[in-house]
């Protein structure tokens, strides 16, 4: 639905720019725009890369195992039906440590496979579980603590203070998974056959 939007309004904007006789300044918008973001994306690599092999050294020194187990007693209070042993709850600590040092990117995979772990659980139903829900609501306000990327933005524009936004993306991100969880909740419990 999005892939149809988004060419409806490339048609669109041709058009228009077809009648109004400004089809050069789109074109050269189309140039400035690809430039950009190939600047972008170079930038944001250097950062991916740094984040990507601290997580690497956390990972080999066994600090996301400690993250993990640290993590594991609210995860396992989140997700009741998951058993502590199962991959789909290392899949989704994982992702939710990834998603705490800003890695959406090294998140995603870990999420899908945690989803695939959590349908296998579901004993593969086409609808979604509690914890697949769950899960997609935690994955979708992810709490941050070092959003990498959006620093790696800053810093490509120059910003004085790139850094400055951390402790509103703490808060934000905080507030964000708990009305995340509680609506969860609040559905669940509304939904649940009472008896």
């Amino acid at each position: 639905m999005v892939n149809y939007i988004w060419v409806g309004m490339t048609i669109i904007g041709i058009i228009f720019a077809l009648i109004n006789g400004t089809m050069d300044e789109v074109n050269k918008a189309v140039f400035d725009g690809a430039k950009e973001a190939v600047t972008i994306c170079i930038g944001l690599i250097s950062v991916l890369v740094f984040w990507l092999g601290m997580m690497r050294i956390a990972e080999e020194s066994g600090l996301l195992e400690k993250l993990s187990k640290l993590f594991r007693p609210l995860v396992k209070f989140i997700f009741p039906e998951v058993p502590v042993n199962h991959p789909a709850m290392g899949y989704i600590l994982s992702n939710m440590i990834s998603n705490m040092f800003g890695l959406g990117n090294a998140a995603t995979p870990l999420g899908i496979k945690a989803m695939e772990q959590l349908k296998k659980l579901n004993g593969r139903k086409n609808s979604a579980s509690r914890s697949m829900v769950t899960f997609l609501a935690i994955n979708t306000a992810s709490i941050t603590i070092i959003p990498t990327t959006v620093i790696a933005i800053r810093m490509n524009y120059n910003s004085a203070s790139p850094t400055e936004i951390v402790v509103p993306t703490i808060i934000t991100t905080f507030l964000s998974a708990v009305a995340a969880i509680l609506i969860d909740r609040f559905f669940y419990y509304r939904k649940k056959p009472k008896g």
